[in-house]
């Protein structure tokens, strides 16, 4: 057996074709899961700030996953946090990515599911009906 042959085997071990991306990371092509959520936590906060100025004082952030220590009330998938601040900082919100694309089929579901979560936590931070916090236009329901 050549060579080659050996090599093309072990590559293609199960039948399976080639084991990588074949476009660039900066590609079109080329989307990593985490780019939706990245992309749409900015501009749900923004447009949330046109009609509630306080939230631009509220820090967001996203990240992969929760710590692994839960909150002794907190239980089932937790998907965001809502870090109180004091006067040295100011009040964080942390949505977490891989447990929010875990429960969302398609990209729909995942910008209704981060809107519903955005405005929970803010209704939380200014203590606020989420009702009064969510646009109309939006159409969630709580």
């Amino acid at each position: 057996m050549s060579y080659s042959r050996r090599l093309h085997t072990k590559r293609d071990v199960h039948g399976r074709g080639l084991r990588g991306v074949l476009t660039a990371p900066g590609q079109p092509a080329y989307a990593r899961r985490c780019r939706p959520i990245d992309t749409l936590v900015p501009l749900l906060v923004t447009e949330l700030a046109h009609d509630f100025p306080q939230v631009t004082d509220i820090e967001f952030a996203v990240e992969d996953v929760p710590p692994s220590d839960p909150a002794p009330w907190e239980d089932g998938i937790i998907t965001a946090r809502l870090f109180r601040g004091d006067r040295s900082r100011p009040d964080r919100i942390v949505l977490y990515r891989l447990p929010i694309l875990t429960g969302c089929k398609t990209r729909r579901e995942l910008g209704d599911e981060v809107a519903h979560i955005i405005v929970e936590n803010v209704a939380m931070a200014l203590h606020a009906d989420p009702y009064d916090v969510a646009p109309p236009h939006w159409g969630l329901r709580f």
